[in-house]
């Protein structure tokens, strides 16, 4: 199982002892602090996902979501569903529902890979729209 969680802003997703730093950052990071080497490029607008390469064991903090998707195609599906496209950052809104408020330190989102992309376009849709 995949866990997500935050980064300096950005999403940290861990899969298969692979890491993936998804969006934008929205803070400085100290990449020493957070246990991996500084990447060579960062998350953006046409570069959705970036690898990161540990250099001491890492803890993905809470709040977390649980997933069934691994690998790449995680860091997609966390750029597609969560990741104002825009801007590259996470959507605060997204993250807040799929996490339910940050109610729960660990939030099972097993749904969130398997539900049909254009049924959580509209959800995603109502959310960015909303003021």
């Amino acid at each position: 199982m995949a866990r997500v969680g935050r980064l300096a802003g950005a999403l940290l997703a861990e899969t298969q002892g692979e890491f993936f730093l998804v969006g934008d950052l929205k803070e400085p990071c100290d990449w020493a602090a957070a246990g991996f080497e500084p990447p060579a490029r960062l998350p953006g607008v046409g570069t959705p996902f970036v690898r990161l390469s540990p250099v001491r064991p890492v803890e993905v903090t809470t709040p977390l979501l649980v997933l069934e998707v691994e690998g790449e195609p995680l860091a997609m599906l966390l750029h597609e569903r969560l990741v104002i496209h825009r801007n590259a950052s996470v959507s605060e809104r997204l993250w807040r529902l799929v996490t339910q408020g940050e109610a729960e330190p660990r939030t099972d989102a097993r749904w969130l890979g398997q539900m049909p992309a254009a049924v959580w376009n509209v959800v995603r849709d109502g959310v960015l729209k909303c003021s």
